[in-house]
């Protein structure tokens, strides 16, 4: 989308799509179900963890990363990811009230 569009809607949109998109793809909800069982993860673990090769899985945490949901510390010669939590917690508030918005209303449709 283009950045003078983006103008266009509330940052509560613009930062819950940003959600959703870093969400969109199977392999990073796998990372993201690893890091939440481990708490913290080199990258080397989660290639490990799932059957995806090591560039792969340095792709996914980029867009994770990007995206806020996770942060990853210099550990030597190696990254540590774990979950960003003042960012999980916004993502999750964003989630619930899009999610919630709909209260099984009987909605006129076809």
């Amino acid at each position: 989308m283009g950045a003078s569009k983006l103008s266009e809607y509330t940052k509560k949109e613009v930062d819950l799509a940003k959600y959703a998109k870093a969400l969109a793809h199977p392999a990073r909800i796998a990372i993201l179900h690893v890091l939440i069982k481990k708490q913290s993860c080199i990258c080397g673990d989660i290639v490990d963890e799932l059957p995806l090769s090591q560039s792969t899985v340095s792709q996914h945490l980029k867009e994770l990363k990007e995206a806020g949901l996770i942060k990853g510390e210099i550990e030597g010669a190696s990254i540590c990811y774990c979950i960003d939590e003042k960012e999980w917690e916004k993502a999750r508030m964003l989630i619930n009230g899009l999610l919630d918005g709909f209260e099984g209303q009987k909605a006129n449709c076809c």
